[in-house]
């Protein structure tokens, strides 16, 4: 996982890379290697084979990785050319952005190193706050099971989401929520 905290161009934005099957690693490594600035989140899960059980790093996003890029630069053909990928998350008019805000979210999930997990993109629930913690000021959509609480933050563009538990006394609903619902 590579976040270069560098300065950067004002049109550089966060795009989604799409790569090839079980390739995600494999590319973050080669765009390291060319000084691109990427992300990729990863979450750890025990794997049991018959003989012993080992903890791996999985993507929480399969098939992407995120690239930090200039569409109009050589950094897009840089990334398009590395083995691996297959191209960027585009329509008709080129690739697309994800906001700044989401990438951030999801980076801050899995440095606060809380147990988190991929998870369909979300529908329904109360859209919330975090107010304290190591999750502060991230937003996303509060789920329920059974006893416990999920926030589930969202890469809209993916349609894709990841969990991590929080305590609901570390939440508060946002304010467009309140009002939609007229309290």
């Amino acid at each position: 996982m590579n976040v270069q905290a560098e300065t950067r161009s004002s049109s550089e934005r966060w795009y989604a890379v799409w790569t090839r099957s079980r390739q995600e690693k494999a590319v973050s490594a080669r765009l390291e290697s060319l000084g691109v600035a990427h992300f990729l989140p990863l979450h750890s899960v025990e794997r049991r084979w018959s003989d012993r059980k080992q903890v791996v790093d999985l993507p929480l996003f399969p098939g992407y990785l995120f690239a930090h890029v200039d569409p109009s630069s050589k950094s897009k053909l840089q990334v398009l050319t590395t083995p691996g990928v297959a191209g960027f998350v585009a329509n008709s008019t080129g690739p697309l952005p994800i906001p700044d805000e989401e990438i951030e979210w999801v980076r801050r999930v899995v440095q606060s190193g809380a147990e988190c997990s991929p998870q369909p993109m979300a529908r329904g629930g109360d859209r919330v706050r975090v107010l304290h913690g190591p999750l502060t000021g991230v937003r996303g959509t509060l789920l329920r099971t059974g006893s416990k609480s999920h926030l589930v933050v969202s890469i809209d563009l993916l349609k894709r989401s990841v969990s991590v538990t929080v305590s609901e006394c570390d939440i508060e609903p946002l304010a467009v929520d309140r009002a939609a619902k007229g309290l």
